[in-house]
């Protein structure tokens, strides 16, 4: 994959872990390879990706709307940075240059973005794989949230299928889906077992 979406926070969080995961996500991409787009921000989470992956020499695009350009949020040493009017056209234009997303921690603005590519991708608008990194359990209560969805009848078990979720993660690419390399007691997870379906994968 030649660029990835991923959608974080503008805040840190208050456990330091999701600082020293959102950078190894960010390092990790640069030595596949792998441009990043995101929302152009420079503070929390969103600034802690971008500095990573330009500390790495990666590549990074931003794209974000004027009136938060305008609040001076924006990342002023990203390799691009594309101004659009509204946070519609960000998240098509995010969307656009990416082959796949990650998610990480974040608050409504991220849920929204995530949610939105499952969403898009449940009505066949795209092929793409979508990621959660789950780190510290994160995201645990919105995947058990998903299940519930699917228990009580308004989401299909297929539509599961559109992510996967990992706690802490090496990344390689394969043509379209995003295998997760977790080291566990007995070695790291068998390529194979990654479909597409969802793969809940959780340390020991």
């Amino acid at each position: 994959m030649k660029c990835i979406a991923v959608y974080c926070g503008s805040s840190s969080g208050v456990n330091g872990v999701y600082r020293e995961q959102t950078r190894l996500l960010g390092q990790t991409l640069v030595h596949k390879n792998t441009s990043v787009v995101f929302g152009g921000g420079k503070v929390g989470l969103m600034g802690v990706l971008a500095d990573a992956v330009l500390e790495a020499g990666g590549h990074v695009t931003g794209i974000i709307p004027d009136f938060l350009h305008v609040k001076e949020v924006a990342h002023s040493q990203l390799s691009e940075m594309i101004c659009v009017e509204t946070m519609h056209q960000r998240k098509a234009m995010i969307n656009d240059m990416s082959d796949g997303a990650i998610a990480l921690p974040g608050g409504f603005g991220t849920l929204d973005e995530l949610f939105e590519m499952l969403t898009w991708g449940q009505l066949g608008l795209h092929q793409k794989p979508v990621g959660i990194l789950n780190t510290n359990g994160y995201f645990t209560h919105i995947l058990k949230a998903i299940r519930a969805m699917v228990n009580e009848g308004f989401l299909k078990k297929v539509n599961m299928g559109w992510y996967w979720s990992v706690r802490k993660l090496k990344i390689c690419w394969s043509r379209w889906i995003c295998i997760v390399l977790q080291q566990f007691p007995n070695g790291l997870l068998n390529k194979g077992s990654c479909k597409l379906n969802i793969c809940s994968c959780y340390q020991s």
